[in-house]
Parts: structure tokens; sequence; C-alpha cells
């Protein structure tokens, strides 16, 4: 069992919410469902929390009503295995959401997340640091990162070579 679960606080959409991220990810189910009890009469028999995994990862959705709001400060980070993965899960997580810059969206239900191709990891560690600084330039500028443009910026060669 996972020690640190995430809880994400919904406006009484949980279920929808953990309806679209467990269709978008091929390893996801629901593990567990809880309802709201006689303690809160006005929600009495909703649901309270679903336990759900994405990619052996847990997260507890909670139907907490409106008082709190995602922000960006919190976001989900997803390590995609190339473009295709990039391009679908951008697609599908940004449906009805916003993009930003450098890979971030925020979906509809407000959260966000990291859409980074696993490639990113092994450029930003080079310990060339002018390959580094071209990678990041690249991506500062970029919404949806492109796999095939940051390949470019860091096999750039030096000026006057």
């Amino acid at each position: 069992m996972q020690k640190i679960t995430p809880c994400l606080w919904f406006d009484f959409n949980a279920e929808e919410a953990v309806a679209h991220y467990t269709g978008i990810f091929q390893r996801s189910k629901i593990l567990q469902v809880s309802h709201y009890g006689d303690a809160m009469p006005a929600h009495k028999g909703k649901v309270l929390t679903i336990l759900f995994e994405l990619e052996g990862q847990r997260f507890l959705a909670l139907n907490g009503g409106p008082h709190f709001r995602f922000t960006e400060a919190i976001s989900l980070s997803v390590d995609c295995a190339d473009q295709q993965e990039v391009d679908r899960l951008w697609t599908q997580l940004g449906e009805g959401g916003a993009p930003s810059q450098c890979g971030w969206l925020k979906d509809k239900f407000g959260l966000s997340w990291q859409i980074v191709p696993s490639v990113v990891q092994r450029m930003m560690q080079d310990p060339d640091p002018v390959r580094v600084e071209r990678v990041m330039g690249a991506i500062l500028k970029m919404h949806k990162l492109d796999i095939a443009a940051l390949q470019a910026a860091y096999d750039e060669a030096p000026a006057g070579t």
C-alpha cells in the first residue's frame, strides 16, 4: 500500500472527474467509494470519496464542495514515452480546459497537469550547460512539448562550428 495518497478536492463532481481520468489512462481503476452519512444530512447517500488509481498511483477524490479550488501550486506530472502519448494526453486532458506554457495545462476540473516526454529528463541532466540552456529556451517557447523541436535544440551545433 502507498503511504502517501494525494487527496483531490472537487466541487461535487468527483465522480465525473474520476470517470474522465480513468477513461484516459489505460492502467486505471476505482478501488473504493464512500458515501456521506447521517453526519451530513444534506448530502446523505451522495458520494463522499473515491479512491482510485492511475498508472499505479493512488489518489483520493473528495466531493468537498465549492470552498477550495485547485491552483498551479500543485500539478500532476506525466512521464510520456513518445510524441504520440504527449499528443493523446494533451488532447484528452486539455479538453474543456486551458493550455499553458512549458507542457502544462489545466483540465476542465481546474487540475494542473505537466505532460512531459521522458527524453526531457535526460536532456536536462546533460553535463553540457549550453545544451541544457538551449532545451530550456525551447521549452519556454512551447505550450505542448514537441520532442522533435526539443531534440533539434539539444543537437544544435554551437555558433561558429
